[in-house]
């Protein structure tokens, strides 16, 4: 690995930076981030990053405006300070579902606000797990976008976590996911099921129909992000009622909003995975938090040393 390599953080996930950042062997680099008097973000960048490979991990998650608009402007300073090249390694990608107009005068947030990172002068995306693929062609940058299946397999793996004498079953919560859950279904030889899912208005669901056999199976909800935890929670339900053996659910992001975590102990769902891709608000017994520090510090590397992706994208 040539040594121009400088991997900063703003403050939105911390741990997670310092994770990726001994996989790397290198020390995060020097930055202040933080705020005048008024509430406005002062950054500035406490090293010579001039030529510089410069990678800054932020997450867009909440508060998403304050970790957002700091990411642009440790960009700014990075671009005035004459780095080389400035990737934005963004485990969690906020405003994402706001991807389509889904109705009369709403605005394609998602897209905005890759017009705002690519203006900032960003020259290149590290994401992982977005709301939607096509998210990628919002961006006139290039986009590399790696997926937390990896972390996700090894646990279903361990027969210590997984009864192996129950047949495993992998859930798309609704159409969306189908092509996700069926290539993690594939990777662990097991049957997949699809929920016929309606939403009457935002972070509500209601289960319509339950595609495919769960009874007496393990079953696995797989999903991108979970939010309030309303939807996961209402299918958990459905397959408890359908007979499920069990019924765990692994999803990338945990935004895990209001009480969605007192929620998700008061439900029947056996056990929630979730990535460090953000911080988890407080523990709990039935979350498990797994990294995906030692993945995006082997991106990160990739990408500095010009050599392919491809083999990440799994």
């Amino acid at each position: 690995m040539r040594n121009d390599l400088v991997v900063f953080s703003g403050n939105a996930n911390l741990e997670l930076s310092r994770e990726i950042a001994k996989n790397l062997k290198i020390k995060l680099g020097k930055i202040f981030v933080g705020k005048f008097a008024d509430g406005e973000i002062r950054i500035k960048i406490e090293e010579n990053v001039r030529g510089k490979d410069c990678f800054i991990i932020q997450p867009t998650c909440p508060p998403v405006n304050d970790n957002l608009l700091e990411l642009s402007i440790i960009t700014d300073a990075l671009l005035r300070a004459s780095a080389n090249r400035i990737t934005a390694v963004i485990p969690y990608y906020g405003y994402a579902r706001q991807d389509r107009k889904a109705e009369p005068r709403v605005p394609i947030t998602a897209k905005l606000v890759a017009n705002l990172l690519t203006a900032s002068g960003i020259d290149r995306i590290l994401a992982m797990d977005l709301h939607a693929g096509q998210l990628q062609g919002f961006f006139d940058i290039p986009v590399d976008h790696l997926y937390a299946t990896p972390v996700f397999l090894g646990f279903f793996k361990d027969k210590r976590f997984v009864n192996q004498n129950k047949e495993l079953c992998i859930v798309s919560p609704d159409a969306g996911g189908v092509e996700r859950a069926r290539a993690f279904a594939k990777r662990l030889q097991a049957s997949l099921v699809i929920i016929d899912k309606r939403r009457p208005a935002p972070n509500q669901s209601s289960i319509m129909n339950i595609i495919g056999d769960v009874k007496n199976k393990t079953t696995v909800l797989l999903d991108d992000l979970i939010d309030t935890g309303g939807s996961l929670i209402n299918a958990a339900t459905a397959l408890k009622a359908q007979g499920a053996y069990k019924v765990f659910a692994a999803c990338s992001h945990g935004v895990l909003s209001g009480n969605a975590i007192e929620r998700i102990e008061d439900s029947v769902i056996e056990r929630l995975l979730v990535t460090d891709s953000i911080p988890l608000k407080r523990p709990s017994k039935k979350i498990i938090v797994l990294s995906v520090g030692t993945l995006l510090a082997d991106a990160i590397k990739r990408i500095h040393n010009e050599e392919s992706v491809s083999n990440l994208f799994v």
